[in-house]
């Protein structure tokens, strides 16, 4: 496979940032993840985390290079990482577990598949023009599909926010699994945040992505998300791919070059104690970035 991907996130108006977001992949597929902590709930931020991490650790075990049936590993996924919200919340004694949203996307064979719980989404982009996008599981998405709002008018209602699925709930999960789509080069998928989407409308983000490179685009994009809400901006995340194809042409990530049982990641290997989510130094934050280019050179033979 040949891609290029960036990801950027943006506190916004928030004292702290609740989202996470990251990827991985092998010689055959590729694993991305955003995950949005519910501020509503006690260490929402540590969910975030917990499922980021969580979900990662099924792809590195099941990737063995490709992913045998991505519909019923982005379900494993994210039950595991629901599971793992709840045992952490029993490992801490909390009165109620922290929540978070997830989307989640498997590139192989050509094709992508994506999944989500809640109001997090993905966008599927081509050429500038929005394909398909994951439908919340929201109070006012709910209304729509009743057809007691508008399509479109889900966009700026003052309930917007108001979520109806997420991991670590006291119910299990509602995990959605879209149809596999066969990619084109050139097409681009946008991971993000409500903290993102719910400062433009479709077609404007569409538009904005296609604007230039994603390294260009992707920051561009989180800055004016909170620029635009300006006081009421929640924490902002995109994580945004481009395409390339199969073949081993110059520009982008290469993974044909990584050998059969190798894995790069973004996403640190273990599940963090509600300190290691908080407390990273900034020492440890820059050799963390330092090891992950690193990573990325090497399978571009760099």
């Amino acid at each position: 496979m040949r891609f290029s991907i960036f990801q950027d996130s943006a506190v916004g108006a928030r004292s702290t940032n609740q989202d996470r977001m990251g990827y991985c992949f092998t010689r055959d597929a590729l694993y991305m993840v955003v995950a949005d902590g519910m501020g509503g709930h006690l260490r929402g931020e540590v969910a975030a985390q917990i499922a980021l991490q969580s979900s990662a650790a099924v792809f590195q075990s099941s990737a063995r290079p490709g992913v045998p049936d991505p519909v019923a590993f982005l379900d494993q996924a994210m039950r595991h990482a629901h599971r793992e919200i709840l045992r952490y919340q029993h490992q801490q004694g909390l009165p109620e577990a922290p929540r978070t949203t997830i989307v989640a996307c498997i590139v192989q064979d050509g094709r992508a598949w994506w999944a989500h719980a809640g109001d997090s989404r993905i966008y599927l982009v081509r050429e500038g023009a929005v394909l398909a996008r994951t439908r919340d599981h929201s109070k006012v998405q709910t209304m729509v599909s009743m057809g007691l709002l508008q399509p479109g008018e889900e966009e700026t209602h003052p309930e917007r926010n108001k979520v109806l699925n997420c991991l670590g709930s006291p119910f299990e999960p509602t995990i959605e699994i879209g149809q596999p789509v066969s990619l084109k080069p050139g097409d681009r998928l946008l991971l993000c945040s409500d903290g993102l989407w719910s400062a433009w409308s479709e077609v404007e983000l569409g538009r904005a992505l296609f604007a230039g490179p994603i390294a260009q685009s992707v920051p561009e994009i989180v800055r004016r998300s909170v620029a635009t809400l300006g006081r009421t901006a929640d924490n902002c995340t995109g994580l945004a791919f481009t395409w390339e194809g199969e073949s081993a042409a110059e520009g982008g990530v290469s993974s044909t070059t990584l050998p059969e049982g190798a894995y790069t990641s973004t996403i640190m290997p273990h599940v963090p104690t509600e300190e290691s989510v908080r407390d990273l130094s900034e020492d440890e934050i820059e050799r963390t970035i330092r090891e992950i280019r690193s990573a990325i050179d090497k399978t571009q033979g760099k």
